[in-house]
C-alpha cells in the first residue's frame, strides 16, 4: 500500500486535477492507495480572510465566499460533476455562509468558528476529487481523516495522540483499494473539530502512512523536490537527490517549505521511503527520503533552509553562574506560557543564556520571564530579559559534516566576507546541523553566499554597480561582454552588471543587464541620484557587490567610505579620493582591512600600467623607497610630444580630450593637479604620510587660465596665448631638449621628503627623452634598487588602457573575497 498526499497547487484547477488522476491511477495499477488532499490552491488563505471580514463585519464577506465557490465551480463544472457530489459540496457550502452569518452578526466568536471554516476547503476538495476519479472509472471510498486524527492545540502547537489515531487509522487498509481523504483535519478526544496547522495535509498523510504501515508515502506539490535553498531567494538552488530523515527532519524544522518538520517523524519511526515529487513533471526525479544506512553516496553538506520572523531573547546576570535549577524555571515558564524554544546557546561561563523563538511570542515571553525572576532582576542580580528581533536563523545541514573538517571555516569565512555578522550560533553534538541567527535583512545574501560556497563548483558570482559610462565606461562594458565567457570558463568568475548610472539616469537590474543592449536600459532607467544609488545598492544587499568609478566625480568618490563599512567593494580610476585629506585615505584603507572588503585603484596612476601593485609588493616584501622620478601624464606627455608650433596648442589639447587621454575637465590635466594627485598617491602608498599641499608646482600656463569659468573659456584662452607655447616649444628646441612634465619624490637619510612636479625640458642623455605619445615611466629607486631603478614603462593614457586596467581590478577584486 502506498500513501499519496496532493497540495494545494496540485489541485488548483481542471488541468492540475487531470495531472493528479494520471498518478493515481499509475499508483493504483500496482496496489492499494489511499490519497490525502489539500484544499483547493489559495483556498485556505481565502476561507482565513472570509472568517477575518466576518468577524470584524466587513461587509466584504460574501464576495469573498463567491470568490471561494467560484473556484469550486470551476473543478465541479469541467467535468459535469455528478449530482450527488454537487449536492455534498453544496452542504459544506452553507454551513460555510451560516458560520460567516453567525460571525457577522456576532453571535460567535472567531475561535469558536475558525477550525470548521478552514477546514471546509479540505472536505470540498477531497469530495470533488473522489467524484472525479469516480467519474474516471477509478472507485473509491471517501474517508473524513477527522474521524481518524485526534489531536489537541497547545497554544500553536498540535498535540496528535499517536496510539489512539494510528488504532484508528489501522482499519483503513483493508477498507478498500482506492481511498480518498481531506488532510489538515482532526477532532478532539471530545469530538471537537480542530486542525493541525500550518502543512496539516502532510501531517495527515504521514499519520495514514504509519497506521496502515505503507510501504511508501509520496508528497507531490509544484517543485520538483527538497532544494538545496529556497529557489525563491536562490535561484541557482537544486533539487536534492537523496536525504536521510534526519537530514530532512532538521532542513524541514529551519523553513525547508516543501515539507512539514512533523510528517518526516512518522515515516521515520516505520522506516516508511518517503518521496517529495512534483505533480506536473513527472519525469523529475524528486527527493527520496530514507534512513541513512541505505544512502551510501553522500554530499557533506545537503541543503541550507532559514526561518524568519526570529526573535532573540537574551538573560545575563551573575545568579546564572552554577545556579541549580536556574534553566528548570526559565524553560519551565516559556512551557508553561506555550512558547516553543527554536535554538539555545549559552556561553561557557553561564553569564548568559539566549534562544531564539517565533516573534509573534517575543512579547509573551519577555513579560512571562521577567514576571518569573523579578525577584532576581529586583536585586540586581539578573538582568531584565533583552529582546531583539527582525531576526532568522540559518541552517547549514548534512549528515556527514561531522566528518569532515573545515566545513565551519568555509561557512563563516564566506559571510564574513560579505559583511555579514553572525548574532548566535549552535550546534547539536551530532554535527548534522550548524544554524546561527542574523539580521533578516541579509538573508537573501547568507543564503546565496553559503550556497555559491557549497553548492556551485567554487563559480562566484560578482555584482557590479558601473558609475560613469562616458569614453572609459562604455569600453570596459564592452571588455565585460566580450570576456563574460571566459571569465566563467576559465576563472570561474559570474559577472554581472546590475548597476549601469551616468549624470542623469541610473537603472538597476538584479539579475544583470544585457549588455549587448545596456544604452537602451540606461536609457529607460529612473532619474540619477547618488542618495537613492546608494540606498539600491544597500537594499539588493548582493553578495561580492561592487561600485566601480569610471568617474572624476568629488561626489561619487564620498561614497566610497559608507559603502566599504557596509562591506561593498571599490574599484576606481578617480584619484579624488586616494589623493584627498590624509584622514580619509587612512578612513579608506581600514574600512578596507577592517570589512574585508576589495579596495583597488591600480589605474590612478599609469592607467593600465601595474605601478601601484608593483609598489605595494616591493613594500610589503621590506623594501624602502629612495626617490621617485616620473613622467605619470600621458595627456600631456601625448600633448607636449605633439605639439611643433606649427599646430596650435588648443588644437593639440582638443586632440587629448577627443581620444580620452585628458580629464573631463583638462584644467586638471594641464594644472599639474593630476599629476600631484598621482605622485601623493605613490608617497602614501611608499609609506609617506603626505598631503597635497605638500608637492609643490612649477606652473606653466598663462595667468588667468586655472581662473576661467568653463572649459570652453579655457581653450579660448589658451588660443590667445598661442605665443606663450611657441616660446616654450622654441626654447626647448634650441637647447636640443623635449618638454616633459616631470614627478619627482626623494628621501634624505632623516627620512624627509621633497615633492614636486613641473615642466622641464631634458636632453637625450635623460631615460624620458624619448617617450612618445601618451607613455608613461615610472623609475623607482630603492634599498634593493640603487644604483639601477626599477623601470615601468608603457601607455599611461587613453580610454582603452584604463578599461583594461579597471577590468584588471575587477578580476582582483573578485578574487579578493
Amino acid at each position: 500500500m502506498v500513501v499519496l498526499k496532493f497540495g494545494g497547487s496540485s489541485v488548483k484547477n481542471p488541468e492540475a486535477l487531470k495531472k493528479v488522476a494520471s498518478i493515481v491511477k499509475e499508483h493504483a495499477s500496482q496496489g492499494k492507495v489511499i490519497v490525502v488532499v489539500s484544499a483547493f490552491g489559495g483556498v485556505t488563505d481565502l476561507l482565513n480572510q472570509y472568517a477575518q471580514e466576518a468577524a470584524t463585519q466587513t461587509k466584504t464577506y460574501a464576495k469573498t465566499l463567491e470568490l471561494i465557490s467560484s473556484k469550486t465551480l470551476e473543478n465541479l463544472d469541467f467535468w459535469n460533476a455528478d449530482s450527488q457530489t454537487r449536492e455534498a459540496v453544496s452542504r459544506i457550502e452553507n454551513r460555510l455562509s451560516d458560520l460567516g452569518q453567525q460571525l457577522f452578526d456576532q453571535e460567535i466568536t472567531v475561535d469558536e468558528a475558525q477550525d470548521e471554516i478552514l477546514i471546509s476547503g479540505e472536505a470540498v476538495s477531497s469530495r470533488v476529487l473522489s467524484g472525479f476519479l469516480n467519474h474516471l472509472n477509478m472507485p473509491n471510498i471517501l474517508k473524513d481523516s477527522s474521524d481518524f486524527i485526534v489531536a489537541t492545540h497547545e497554544g500553536r502547537r498540535v498535540r496528535v495522540d499517536y496510539a489512539l489515531t494510528y488504532s484508528k487509522i489501522k482499519p483503513l487498509s483493508e477498507v478498500a483499494n482506492l481511498v480518498v481523504m481531506p488532510g489538515f483535519m482532526a477532532k478532539t478526544k471530545e469530538g471537537k473539530l480542530t486542525t493541525l496547522g500550518r502543512g496539516g495535509s502532510d501531517f495527515s498523510a504521514a499519520l495514514v502512512a504509519n497506521g496502515v504501515d505503507a510501504h511508501q508515502l509520496f508528497i507531490y506539490t509544484d517543485v520538483s523536490g527538497i532544494y538545496t535553498a529556497d529557489p525563491r531567494f536562490v535561484k541557482q538552488a537544486k533539487p536534492i537527490k537523496r536525504l536521510s530523515y534526519e537530514e530532512a527532519l532538521e532542513l524541514s524544522h529551519f523553513g525547508a517549505k516543501v515539507l512539514y518538520a512533523p510528517s518526516v517523524q512518522p515515516a521515520f519511526e516505520k522506516n516508511i521511503p518517503l518521496y517529495v515529487k512534483n505533480t506536473f513533471d513527472s519525469a523529475a526525479e524528486g527527493t527520496y527520503i530514507s534512513s541513512s544506512e541505505l544512502i551510501t553516496e553522500q554530499d557533506t553538506v545537503m541543503g541550507i533552509s532559514h526561518l524568519s520572523s526570529i526573535s532573540l531573547i537574551t538573560v545575563e546576570g551573575a545568579d546564572l553562574i552554577g545556579q541549580m535549577g536556574f534553566t528548570t524555571r526559565f524553560f519551565e515558564t516559556l512551557s508553561t506560557h506555550h512558547i516553543n524554544v527554536i535554538l539555545i546557546t549559552q556561553a561557557s561561563s553561564e553569564y548568559s543564556l539566549c534562544i531564539a523563538i517565533d516573534s509573534a511570542d517575543a512579547d509573551k515571553a519577555q513579560s512571562a520571564l521577567n514576571n518569573r525572576f523579578e525577584l532576581e532582576i529586583s536585586t540586581g542580580r539578573m538582568k531584565p530579559v533583552r529582546i531583539e528581533s527582525g531576526l532568522s536563523i540559518v541552517a547549514l545541514v548534512g549528515e556527514h559534516m561531522k566528518s569532515q573538517t573545515g566545513i565551519s571555516g568555509k561557512l563563516f569565512s564566506s559571510l564574513g566576507a560579505n559583511n555579514i555578522n553572525i548574532i548566535a550560533i549552535a550546534q547539536g553534538s551530532s554535527e548534522r546541523n550548524i544554524s546561527f541567527v542574523i539580521d533578516e535583512k541579509n538573508v537573501k545574501k547568507a543564503l546565496n553566499t553559503i550556497h555559491e560556497r557549497f553548492f556551485e563548483k567554487q563559480r562566484k558570482q560578482i555584482n557590479l554597480f558601473v558609475v560613469g559610462v562616458g569614453t572609459v565606461g562604455s569600453r570596459l562594458l564592452n571588455i565585460l561582454q566580450l570576456q563574460r565567457q571566459h571569465l566563467l570558463d576559465r576563472l570561474s568568475i559570474d559577472i554581472r552588471i546590475v548597476g549601469l548610472s551616468n549624470s542623469k539616469k541610473m537603472a538597476f537590474n538584479e539579475n544583470g543587464h544585457d549588455l549587448s543592449d545596456w544604452k537602451s536600459h540606461l536609457e529607460k532607467g529612473q532619474a540619477a541620484a547618488l542618495p537613492e544609488l546608494v540606498q539600491t545598492i544597500q537594499s539588493l544587499n548582493l553578495r561580492n557587490s561592487i561600485l566601480i568609478d569610471n568617474t572624476a566625480s568629488h561626489e561619487v568618490s564620498d561614497l566610497y567610505l559608507e559603502l566599504l563599512q557596509q562591506g561593498v567593494g571599490v574599484v576606481t580610476c578617480n584619484k579624488i579620493a586616494c589623493s584627498s585629506a590624509l584622514k580619509n585615505y587612512k578612513a579608506l584603507q581600514k574600512a578596507s582591512i577592517d570589512q574585508k572588503v576589495p579596495f583597488y585603484y591600480e589605474t590612478n596612476v599609469g592607467a593600465g600600467l601595474p605601478i601601484i601593485d608593483t609598489l605595494k609588493n616591493l613594500i610589503d616584501s621590506g623594501d624602502s623607497i629612495r626617490s621617485i622620478v616620473a613622467v605619470l601624464s600621458g595627456s600631456l606627455n601625448f600633448i607636449f610630444d605633439t605639439y611643433n608650433a606649427t599646430t596650435s596648442f588648443k588644437e593639440v589639447v582638443e586632440a587629448a580630450m577627443s581620444g580620452g587621454y585628458t580629464e573631463p575637465d583638462p584644467r586638471i590635466d594641464l594644472s599639474g593637479l593630476d599629476v600631484k594627485r598621482k605622485l601623493l598617491i605613490l608617497a602614501r602608498e611608499s609609506g609617506f604620510e603626505l598631503e597635497l599641499d605638500a608637492i609643490q608646482t612649477a606652473a606653466f600656463l598663462p595667468d588667468g587660465a586655472l581662473e576661467t569659468p568653463s572649459v570652453e573659456d579655457f581653450l579660448s584662452l589658451l588660443a590667445a596665448n598661442e605665443q606663450h607655447f611657441e616660446s616654450l616649444y622654441k626654447e626647448a628646441k634650441a637647447k636640443q631638449e623635449k618638454l616633459k612634465f616631470v614627478a619627482e619624490l626623494t628621501v634624505d637619510s632623516d627620512q624627509q621628503i621633497q615633492a614636486k612636479v613641473g615642466l622641464q625640458g631634458v636632453d637625450s642623455s635623460s631615460d624620458y627623452y624619448t617617450l612618445s605619445g601618451s607613455d608613461n615611466i615610472l623609475m623607482l629607486y630603492t634599498d634593493r634598487y640603487q644604483k639601477q631603478p626599477m623601470v615601468i614603462k608603457g601607455a599611461g593614457a587613453g580610454a582603452d588602457v584604463t578599461a583594461s586596467g579597471i577590468f584588471g581590478d575587477i578580476i582582483r577584486a573578485s578574487n579578493h573575497r
